[in-house]
């Protein structure tokens, strides 16, 4: 059972990795443009508009699939409550891997928005009339 409740705890962190941050980046992006912190990709580092709309972005796709995730993940460990350590980790490692497709596949509908919205200068796109 501890195992079991090891691996219940550690598949959670990418859900709420995920709500946490998700959060976070929907109200506010770092103040500065740096290549250490945040969502840094060569159009969101464009410009300050630009790094601030693609944390917000991200942000709010983050915060939708973290909640999404997390009753799935509780729901996918509590099928293999009692079983033997090798099913719990082999299940758990499952869940993390399906866990991390949103969270790093969160790039793709970000980068498409940027270059939907900006151009490639970073200069922001006029709607059409």
């Amino acid at each position: 059972m501890g195992f079991w409740i090891y691996m219940l705890v550690m598949d959670l962190l990418i859900p709420l990795t995920m709500i946490i941050w998700g959060n976070y980046f929907m109200k506010k992006a770092p103040a500065q443009i740096n290549s250490v912190f945040g969502y840094r990709t060569p159009m969101s580092m464009k410009n300050q508009d630009t790094w601030e709309f693609a944390h917000k972005y991200c942000g709010k796709i983050w915060y939708i699939c973290g909640w999404i995730l997390l009753p799935l993940t509780t729901i996918g460990m509590l099928l293999v409550i009692g079983k033997g350590e090798d099913c719990v980790g082999t299940a758990g490692g499952m869940l993390c891997a399906v866990q991390l497709i949103p969270l790093a596949g969160a790039i793709l509908p970000t980068e498409l928005a940027l270059r939907k919205n900006f151009d490639k200068s970073g200069k922001r796109r006029q709607p059409p009339r």
